[in-house]
C-alpha cells in the first residue's frame, strides 16, 4: 500500500512539473524577440511589475532599439490630415505665417533700432570731427568687443587706413562708406546661404537640426517649419528630442500651428535615431517636400552625447543623404559659440549657422568669426521670440542695419 501511494504522488509531482513547464514554453513563444509584455504577481505586496516569464522584478522595461520597428513611435495615419490633434496635445488653430520677404524687411528694421553694439560704437567714433590714431585704436577695440575676432580686426583695420590713406581724406562720411565695403567683404556676401530644402525625385529633402542645450533648437524647427509652409512646401517634423521633457509635445504644437504633422515618441528617453529613422520613412511614403529632425540639446564636452548624435545621423541616411545640417547658435554666447561649432563640425559635418538672439545685446561681429572659422554661411537669423522672427540672412542689408 505505501509503495502504491509513493507511485501516486510521484506521479502527481511530475503531471505537475510538466504542466508549469508547458506554461512557461508557451508565455515564451508568445513574447517575441525585442518586445515586452508585464504581468502583476498576485502575491507582488509592492505592487512591481514582472517580466512575463522572467521571474525578475523591475521598474521599467525599455524595448531594444531598432530603427523601422520601434514600437514607441507614433506616426501620424495621414500626414496631411490634422484635425484630430495626437494625445496629450492641445488643439490649437492653423495659422498662416508670415511671407519671407515681409520678414527681411521687419528684422532689418529692429536691427537698427536695437542697441547693437558693433554699429553703436563705429558710428560714434565715425562721427568725430577727424579720425586719428586714438581713434583707430578705439575702433579696433570695439570690433574686437563686437567678437569680430582678432584676425578679422587686423584685416579691416588695415584695409580702412589704407583707403584713407590712399584717399586723402578723413571725412567721416567717406570713412563710412569704406567701413561699409570692407564690412561686406568680411560677411562675404558670395557664400551660398540658400537652404537645401527642394525634394528630391524619390524623397523629402533631409533636414538636421542640432545645437547645445538651451539655444532655442526646437523653436527654431518650428520657426523654420512656418518660413517652409510660408513658401508652399509640404513639411514633416521628427521629435528626436527624446531626452528633454515635453520636447515632443512643444515640437508638436508648433507643427499643428501651421498645420504639419509631427513623428514622435510616447516613451521619455526612446532611442532618439529610432524616431529619426521612422520620421524620415513617413515622409517618404508620405510623398512630403522636407523633413526636419530636432535633437537633443548635446554639451559639447559630453563624448557620449556627440557620438550618438552622429548615430542619429547615420541612421537617418539609410534612407538617404541629410541635405542640410543646421547648427543653431545663440548669438550672445559670442566665442564660446565658436568652441560649441567647432565640435559640432566635426561630429555632422555643419552645412549651415542659425543665429538666434542676433538683437540688443548681441554682438554682431559674432557672424564674421564663425564663417571664417567654419567655412560655413550663417543661413538664418533670428530677432526676436514672435512666431515669424526667423529669416533668411543677407549679408548687405546685415552691414547697412549695423551702419544705419
Amino acid at each position: 500500500m505505501n509503495e502504491t501511494l509513493s507511485i501516486v504522488i510521484f506521479v502527481a509531482i511530475a503531471i505537475a512539473v510538466l504542466g508549469s513547464l508547458a506554461i512557461l514554453l508557451v508565455r515564451a513563444r508568445r513574447t517575441p524577440p525585442g518586445t515586452y509584455t508585464t504581468t502583476r504577481d498576485a502575491d507582488d505586496d509592492d505592487g512591481r511589475q514582472t517580466a512575463a516569464g522572467s521571474g525578475t522584478a523591475t521598474d521599467t522595461l525599455e524595448p531594444q532599439a531598432d530603427p523601422g520597428t520601434a514600437p514607441d513611435v507614433v506616426v501620424p495615419d495621414d500626414l496631411r490630415d490634422l484635425d484630430e490633434a495626437p494625445a496629450g496635445i492641445e488643439t490649437v488653430p492653423v495659422e498662416t505665417p508670415d511671407p519671407v520677404q515681409g520678414r527681411l524687411a521687419r528684422l532689418r528694421a529692429r536691427l537698427v533700432r536695437s542697441n547693437n553694439a558693433l554699429g553703436k560704437g563705429l558710428l560714434a567714433l565715425l562721427s568725430r570731427d577727424k579720425i586719428d590714431e586714438d581713434v583707430w585704436d578705439e575702433i579696433e577695440e570695439t570690433l574686437l568687443l563686437a567678437d569680430l575676432g582678432t584676425e578679422p580686426t587686423t584685416e579691416l583695420v588695415d584695409a580702412l587706413r589704407q583707403r584713407v590713406k590712399v584717399a586723402g581724406s578723413r571725412s567721416p562720411d567717406e570713412v563710412k562708406a569704406m567701413l561699409r565695403e570692407e564690412l561686406i567683404k568680411l560677411v562675404d556676401p558670395s557664400m551660398d546661404r540658400s537652404l537645401a530644402t527642394e525634394r528630391h525625385a524619390d524623397r523629402p529633402a533631409i533636414v538636421m537640426v542640432v545645437g547645445v542645450n538651451g539655444v532655442g533648437k526646437t523653436t527654431t524647427v518650428g520657426k523654420l517649419a512656418r518660413v517652409l509652409v510660408a513658401e508652399d512646401k509640404d513639411v514633416l517634423l521628427g521629435a528626436a528630442d527624446t531626452f528633454r521633457a515635453a520636447a515632443a509635445e512643444q515640437l508638436a504644437t508648433w507643427g499643428q500651428r501651421v498645420g504639419v504633422p509631427t513623428v514622435k515618441s510616447d516613451v521619455d528617453g526612446a532611442d532618439p535615431a529610432s524616431v529619426a529613422f521612422e520620421a524620415v520613412k513617413a515622409g517618404i511614403d508620405g510623398e512630403v517636400d522636407v523633413v526636419m529632425i530636432d535633437t537633443a540639446g548635446r554639451l559639447q564636452n559630453k563624448v557620449g552625447l556627440m557620438d550618438e548624435l552622429g548615430k542619429v545621423k547615420r541612421v537617418i541616411e539609410k534612407q538617404g543623404t541629410v541635405d542640410e545640417v543646421l547648427l543653431v547658435l545663440d548669438a550672445t554666447t559670442g566665442q564660446n559659440g565658436l568652441n560649441q561649432a567647432r565640435v559640432f563640425a566635426e561630429v555632422v559635418n555643419i552645412t549651415g549657422i542659425v543665429l538666434t538672439k542676433l538683437d540688443g545685446t548681441a554682438k554682431g561681429g559674432i557672424v564674421v568669426a564663425i564663417q571664417r572659422s567654419l567655412g560655413v554661411p550663417v543661413k538664418l537669423v533670428g530677432l526676436g521670440e514672435g512666431a515669424d522672427d526667423l529669416a533668411p540672412f543677407d549679408a548687405e542689408d546685415f552691414v547697412d542695419a549695423l551702419l544705419n
